[in-house]
């Protein structure tokens, strides 16, 4: 028997990243807005909205803000907020595990051209997303919501010039426990 051979079986030990064993499990999700518009006194958003009642904590993996315009805004991040505006739910979200049709609790809402500023929830962080540019941010699922919860992106209009973006998060989804 040589030095590597043995009658023992092995146990195998492989270390994959969270979100691909999230995703391999059918829990991670990906999904954006549809394009928003915002300019002068009118604002636009995109938020992660954990819905009352869905059984599942969320949590925050990823958010890209993309910039189609030729200036530069502010991107507010507030968590637990609520927005201006009638929010419009997204279709435009799927499993990152597409061999597994799972869907999400969590939703994509969004709103663009709204008057008025986010209320009650706290602004966390700031973001200045350049022109002609997509700022990407991982936070490795470190931002959990509950029920009722929220993760929303506030476009902020910087002047009169019409501003057209997207707001695109990674997500994955865990059971809550019945006495949380």
């Amino acid at each position: 028997m040589s030095n590597y051979e043995s009658s023992k079986p092995y146990i195998k030990v492989v270390n994959i990243p969270n979100p691909l064993y999230q995703s391999l499990k059918g829990d991670y999700f990906v999904g954006q807005t549809e394009p928003v518009r915002f300019s002068g006194n009118r604002n636009a958003w995109g938020g992660l909205v954990n819905p009352s009642g869905s059984g599942v904590d969320l949590f925050v993996n990823a958010f890209t803000i993309t910039n189609y315009s030729n200036e530069p805004f502010t991107a507010e991040i507030w968590f637990n907020s609520i927005p201006p505006g009638k929010g419009t739910t997204s279709d435009n979200v799927s499993p990152a595990n597409t061999t597994i049709r799972s869907k999400p609790k969590g939703k994509i809402k969004f709103a663009e051209m709204v008057k008025g500023f986010l209320t009650k929830g706290v602004n966390v962080f700031n973001r200045v997303v350049p022109p002609k540019s997509a700022l990407v941010s991982d936070e490795e699922g470190k931002f959990i919501f509950p029920n009722n919860g929220s993760y929303v992106i506030f476009l902020v209009s910087p002047g009169n010039k019409e501003i057209k973006a997207e707001i695109a998060y990674g997500w994955f989804e865990k059971k809550r426990k019945k006495d949380c």
